[in-house]
C-alpha cells in the first residue's frame, strides 16, 4: 500500500466520523443541541466543539502549523471542561463553521507532510511529546469516532433518531413496539441475572 493510499484510507475514516458527528445536530433546537444529557454534562453542541479544538490541536499545532482560530476556552486560566460545552454567545452556526475549518486545516496537514513526519504535543509532558503524523491521525479518528458513539447515544435520548447518517442507521428492522418488546425483555434478562449473581 502507498502512503497516498494510507492516507486515503485515514480520511476516509476521519471524515465519516466528522459526518456522523455533524449530522447529530441536524433537526434538533437550540435547546436539545445544548442541553447535558449525562451527570457529567455530555452534549451534542459540546462534543463538536472538543473535536474541532482536538483536530486543530493534533493536525496543526503539533505539527508547527498552528491555524490561527482563537481558542479561549484552552487558554491558560480558562475554565475546566469549557472545550465540552458551548457558551451562549458561541453560536450552532460558529462552531459548526469553526469544525469544518479545522477540517480544512488538519487536511492540508495531512496532505503536506509524510506520515512519519515528527511533531510535538504541545500539552504531553517534556520528553514524552513526540509524535508522528500517522499516530496523530489515528488518535483524532479515534477519538472523534467515540465522540460520535457519544452523539448517537445522545440523539437516541434526545429524539430516538440513531445511526451512522441519515442513509445508514445500521439497525436491524423493528417498529416500536419491536423494539419495546426488545428492551422489555433485556431489563428482564438483567434482572434474572442480577438474582442470579
Amino acid at each position: 500500500m502507498t502512503a497516498s493510499d494510507v492516507k486515503t484510507d485515514l480520511h476516509f475514516y476521519l471524515q465519516s466520523a466528522r459526518d456522523a458527528l455533524l449530522w447529530k445536530l441536524e433537526g434538533l433546537s437550540e435547546y436539545d443541541i445544548r442541553r447535558p444529557l449525562t451527570p457529567t454534562g455530555t452534549n451534542l453542541l459540546g462534543l463538536v466543539k472538543h473535536v474541532a479544538s482536538v483536530e486543530l490541536g493534533y493536525l496543526g499545532d503539533t505539527f508547527g502549523r498552528p491555524s490561527g482560530e482563537p481558542l479561549p476556552w484552552l487558554d491558560d486560566g480558562a475554565e475546566s471542561n469549557a472545550d465540552m460545552w458551548a457558551t451562549a454567545d458561541e453560536s450552532r452556526k460558529y462552531i459548526v463553521e469553526l469544525y469544518r475549518r479545522a477540517w480544512v486545516h488538519a487536511d492540508a496537514t495531512i496532505d503536506a507532510l509524510a506520515l512519519d513526519t515528527t511533531g510535538r504535543v504541545p500539552w504531553w509532558p517534556n520528553g514524552r511529546d513526540e509524535v508522528t503524523l500517522h499516530h496523530a491521525v489515528v488518535r483524532v479518528i479515534a477519538d472523534t469516532h467515540r465522540h460520535a458513539g457519544h452523539a448517537d447515544i445522545l440523539r437516541e435520548l434526545i429524539d430516538g433518531a440513531v445511526g451512522m447518517n441519515e442513509g445508514n442507521d445500521s439497525m436491524p428492522p423493528g417498529d416500536s413496539a419491536w423494539w419495546e418488546n426488545h428492551r422489555s425483555r433485556l431489563e428482564r434478562v438483567a434482572q434474572e441475572a442480577s438474582h442470579d449473581a
